[in-house]
């Protein structure tokens, strides 16, 4: 951590440190043989890999995404670990792969907290969380949104959530879950390429197209 941070402490090209990804994850009930008090064990790291990334000085922001709650507007109702990303982050960032309705309801809860927001996974089409409805809802709140899958490939992010029961082999499922262009460049849905140009336009009028 002390390595990595300290080398790119200064760096333009970094955005923020997200220091652990949903440290409380436990899989899914995939991996219940190795997670025994995985809990307890990581909310004791969390606030040491904070302190270690922070001692390099770096002029990024730091930050840890909460994603299991409907709202975060209360802080009596966070586990043990979400009070430890929420406070020791200097942004808050979420994951967030719901319906609009949702998604707008957990923003304005988070905006409470009185720092800037950064949802740094969303977009399940399956799931009623897209494009064309998410993102002009991000846009008014000033919410950044990090799109983490681009194009179809290997990691296989086109693939929905079921296809661990439900392999698709030699098919493809109805719907994208995730990416944005086929391999040879042309878009899944030309549609979200242009709500993408219009909204980067209308936040950044001076970056052109």
């Amino acid at each position: 951590m002390k390595g990595i941070v300290g080398a790119f402490a200064n760096d333009d090209r970094i955005l923020a440190w997200d220091v652990w990804n949903e440290p409380d994850n436990s899989g899914g009930g995939r991996y219940t043989n190795n997670l025994k008090d995985k809990t307890q064990l990581m909310n004791a790291l969390l606030p040491q890999v904070f302190a270690w990334a922070r001692s390099q000085g770096p002029k990024q922001p730091l930050t840890s995404g909460v994603w299991t709650h409907d709202s975060w507007d209360d802080p009596a109702n966070w586990s043990a670990t979400e009070k430890i990303q929420l406070s020791e982050s200097d942004i808050i960032s979420f994951h967030d792969y719901s319906w609009p309705e949702k998604f707008e309801s957990r923003v304005a809860g988070l905006e409470k907290l009185h720092r800037p927001l950064l949802c740094t996974e969303y977009m399940a089409r399956g799931a009623g969380s897209t494009i064309d409805t998410i993102l002009p809802i991000a846009a008014a709140h000033h919410v950044g949104m990090i799109n983490w899958g681009l194009v179809q490939g290997k990691m296989q992010t086109n693939l929905p959530w079921d296809s661990w029961q439900v392999p698709y082999v030699g098919r493809e499922p109805t719907v994208w879950f995730h990416d944005l262009f086929y391999p040879d460049g042309h878009p899944y849905r030309e549609r979200e390429i242009e709500i993408l140009r219009d909204t980067a336009r209308k936040m950044n009028p001076k970056q052109g197209s």
